[in-house]
C-alpha cells in the first residue's frame, strides 16, 4: 500500500512538472512537437513502479496535454481532427517505452536475483567443502537463504519433522527423489526463485548431509581400528613385556626355594638381583600403561609452577643416574609447567637417546630459546631413523624396525601425551648418517622485573 501511494504521487509530480515545462516551452516551440516531453514523466515511473503505473501516466499525460494545450484548452475536446492522431501516436509512443522500460527493469531484477542465488550457492559449496559443520552452519544459511527468497526469516530442517515457527509454510527440499528437508518460510517466496533456488540448496546440502555421515563412518572406522591396534599391542604387552619379568620372578624364588638345589652366596644375590630388576620392569610397564591410560582419559591435569628449564632437565638426567653418559648445554629460559610430567618427558626422551647409542657415546642435550618457546633437543649418537618413521615412533607400542632393547614402546608416546598436556609438543628429527634428535617445546613465560626499592 505505501508503495503504491509513493507511485501515484511520484506520478503526479511527473505529469504536473512536463505539464509545467510545456507551458514555458510553448511560445518558442510547436506545441505538437512538445508532447513527446511526457515520454521523460513515462519513463522513470515504468522502470521504478512498473508497467501498470506507466500506462496510467500515459494516460493521464495525454489527458493533460489535451486539457492544457490543445485547442481548444481547458476541454477534452479537440479543434483539429489531426491532434487526435497525434494524441494516439504519443499514447501509443508512451505504452511501448514503458513496456520496454518495465522489460528492462523486470530482466535486471532477475539478473540480479540469479546473482544473488548462484552467489550465495557459490559460498555455500564453499563453506561445505571447507569441512564446516553442517549443524552449526544451518541458522547462518537459513538466514541467507531467506534474503535470497525475499522474505523476512527462514528456517531449515533437516530429515522429517521438527520445530518451526507457528504460520511458518514449508517447502520441501528434494534432489533426485529424495528429500533432505524442509525450509520453512513465513510468507511466500518469489515463484521464480523458488523453482531455481530450492532445488539447488537441497543438492548442496544433500551432499554435506552424505559428507557428515561419511565423516562420522570414518571416524568410527578409525575409532573401531585404533581400538584394535592397541588391543593388539596390549594383549602382546601382556603376553610378552609382562610374561618375561614374571618368568623371571617365579624361576628365581623357585629356585631359591628349592632345597635340593646347592647355592652359594653368589648365586643367591644373582637370582635376587634377577627378582629386583624385573619387580622395578614390572613396575614400569604397570606404570607406563597406567599413565598411558590417563593420558587417553584426559585426567593427567598438569599443576603448573614456574622453572628454569635447565633445572628440570638435570633433575631429569639425576633421576636417571646418567650424569657420565649425558652433556647439557645452552640457556635457561622460564617455563610454567609441571616439573614432575616434564621431567618425565626429558627422562623418557634422554633414555631412548642413552638406548640408541653406543656405549662410551655421550648424549648431548642442547637448550635453546625462540620469543615464543623454549626448546630442549636430545641427540643420540645411533643410526637415526628412516622419515617413515618420524611421527609412528610416538605410537603407543611401536617399536623401531632398528630396536633390539627392551620396554613396550610407551616411553615416547607417553612423553608426547605428557608435554601437550603443559602446552608443548614433541618431534622427532633425523639426517642421513646421522643419530636422531627429539626435541621437546614448551612455551616461554618472561622472567619477572625486580623494581628497586
Amino acid at each position: 500500500m505505501r508503495r503504491l501511494f509513493t507511485g501515484v504521487l511520484a506520478s503526479t509530480i511527473a505529469v504536473a512538472l512536463v505539464t509545467a515545462a510545456i507551458e514555458f516551452l510553448k511560445p518558442h516551440v510547436p506545441v505538437l512537437s512538445l508532447g513527446v516531453l511526457y515520454i521523460f514523466a513515462v519513463l522513470p515511473i515504468a522502470v521504478a513502479y512498473g508497467l501498470p503505473l506507466a500506462i496510467v501516466v500515459s494516460t493521464a499525460s495525454m489527458l493533460a496535454f489535451n486539457w492544457f494545450h490543445l485547442p481548444p484548452v481547458h476541454t477534452f475536446t479537440l479543434a483539429d481532427s489531426e491532434n487526435w492522431f497525434a494524441l494516439a501516436v504519443y499514447l501509443g509512443t508512451a505504452v511501448v517505452v514503458s513496456e520496454l522500460a518495465a522489460r528492462s527493469r523486470r530482466r535486471a531484477a532477475a539478473a540480479e536475483q540469479r546473482e544473488r542465488e548462484s552467489s550465495f550457492l557459490a559460498r555455500l559449496a564453499t563453506d561445505l567443502l571447507r569441512g564446516r559443520s553442517l549443524n552449526e552452519e544451518l541458522p547462518a544459511i537459513a538466514g541467507r537463504a531467506a534474503e535470497v527468497l525475499g522474505v523476512d526469516r527462514a528456517e531449515i530442517e533437516l530429515g522429517a519433522g521438527g520445530r518451526h515457527g507457528p504460520g511458518d509454510v514449508p517447502y520441501p527440499l528434494e534432489v533426485a527423489g529424495r528429500t533432505v528437508g524442509a525450509i520453512y518460510t513465513p510468507a511466500d517466496p518469489n515463484a521464480a526463485a523458488q523453482r531455481r533456488f530450492l532445488p539447488a540448496l537441497a543438492a548442496l546440502l544433500a551432499v554435506a548431509v552424505d559428507r557428515d555421515r561419511l565423516e562420522r563412518d570414518a571416524l568410527e572406522a578409525e575409532t573401531l581400528r585404533r581400538s584394535d591396534l592397541v588391543k593388539t599391542a596390549l594383549l602382546r604387552a601382556v603376553s610378552h613385556d609382562l610374561r618375561s619379568p614374571l618368568t623371571g620372578i617365579r624361576t628365581a624364588i623357585g629356585a631359591l626355594h628349592n632345597d635340593t638345589l646347592q647355592l652359594s652366596d653368589g648365586d643367591r644375590s644373582e637370582l635376587l638381583d634377577t627378582i629386583e630388576v624385573d619387580s622395578e620392569r614390572l613396575s614400569r610397564l604397570v606404570g607406563d600403561l597406567l599413565d598411558l591410560s590417563r593420558l587417553e582419559a584426559g585426567s593427567a591435569a598438569p599443576a603448573r609452577e614456574l622453572w628454569a628449564l635447565d633445572d628440570i632437565v638435570r633433575e631429569a638426567v639425576d633421576a636417571l643416574g646418567a650424569r657420565d653418559r649425558v652433556e647439557i648445554t645452552g640457556e635457561s629460559p622460564l617455563v610454567e609447567v609441571d616439573a614432575a610430567q616434564v621431567q618425565r618427558v626429558l627422562a623418557n626422551l634422554i633414555e631412548n637417546a642413552i638406548a640408541f647409542s653406543p656405549p662410551d657415546a655421550r648424549v648431548l642435550v642442547r637448550i635453546t630459546a625462540t620469543r615464543k618457546e623454549a626448546i630442549v633437543r636430545i641427540v643420540d649418537q645411533g643410526q637415526g631413523l628412516p622419515e617413515s618413521e618420524l611421527e609412528r615412533v610416538f605410537e603407543p607400542f611401536y617399536r623401531r624396525s632398528s630396536e633390539s632393547t627392551g620396554g613396550a614402546g610407551l616411553g615416547l608416546a607417553i612423553a608426547r601425551g605428557f608435554a601437550a598436556a603443559n602446552g608443548g609438543r614433541v618431534w622427532a628429527e633425523s639426517r642421513p648418517e646421522q643419530g636422531a634428535t627429539f626435541a621437546l617445546a614448551l612455551p616461554v613465560v618472561e622472567a619477572p622485573v625486580e623494581l628497586p626499592a
